[in-house]
């Protein structure tokens, strides 16, 4: 075979079939255009506790390195038993959500009857994979973390995703986003030390999901604090979905911050 065959069939000088612009390069020089700078959603963080499961998440969405926004709503009420946690491209997340609930309500309404938990995974999951073509040219990729309320057996569940839309059960806790991997380790630390999540009582559990989102934002530069707006939080029980009182969170925050100054 001649060289020149050979070159051509393992790729070798072939332009490639997306040309992305270097780093510091202008577009005209680099061969390609400029992506749309895209707002993404940072950490979230699900756990589960004594009859539920309890969602925070910071308020920063970023731009690249720049701060576009600090009141991001990032945990999603789909219906009256599930959470949507984003973190990823906020747009795309949002345009999920606003589907999500349509196709649930939707479903209830021709079918005379609520979507079963396996519907509502599965269309997450077709979803997040729909997003796939985006994602790989870098644009409109988002990991989602999804709650319910099992009424069935009683029960919180937490459910996470990967990027081609994979589905996991959780049976303690979820967190995604740029701060989900600094905190891996102290997962495992506080279950070991103070016991399983969904043994705790909720204020116990939102405490340490609290001390969490504040280890992230000290670890991970897109993760934002506390010191201008407090995090979100919500729950789900037997009873439904719930916001966590901006009291209560605001006496957490300052038990942690106390906890830092000894």
């Amino acid at each position: 075979m001649q060289s020149s065959s050979l070159r051509e069939l393992l790729g070798i000088g072939r332009e490639p079939v997306l040309r992305l612009p270097e780093p510091n390069v202008p577009a005209h020089e680099a061969g390609g255009t400029t992506l749309p700078v895209q707002v993404h959603g940072t950490t979230v963080i699900a756990v589960k506790y004594r009859g539920g499961v309890l969602n925070v998440g910071d308020r920063r969405a970023t731009a690249n390195f720049a701060v576009m926004y600090d009141r991001a709503e990032k945990v999603l009420p789909i219906d009256d038993y599930t959470l949507l946690a984003i973190s990823g491209s906020y747009a795309r997340a949002m345009e999920v959500a606003r589907y999500l609930r349509h196709s649930f309500k939707y479903f209830e309404r021709s079918q005379l009857q609520p979507m079963s938990l396996d519907g509502k995974l599965a269309e997450l999951a077709r979803a997040v994979a729909a997003g796939v073509p985006a994602a790989l040219q870098g644009i409109g990729g988002f990991i989602p973390i999804l709650s319910t309320f099992d009424r069935d057996a009683n029960e919180g569940r937490i459910f996470f995703y990967d990027g081609m839309g994979a589905r996991f059960e959780s049976t303690e806790y979820g967190a995604a986003g740029s701060g989900a991997i600094q905190i891996r380790g102290v997962f495992d630390y506080i279950v070991k030390t103070r016991g399983p999540f969904h043994q705790m009582e909720r204020r116990e559990a939102l405490r340490e999901a609290l001390l969490l989102l504040d280890i992230a934002s000290e670890l991970d530069a897109a993760t934002g604090g506390w010191s201008k707006v407090l995090p979100l939080a919500k729950t789900i029980d037997a009873e439904g979905i719930a916001d966590v009182p901006e009291e209560e969170l605001r006496n957490l925050v300052d038990e942690i911050n106390q906890m830092g100054r000894r």
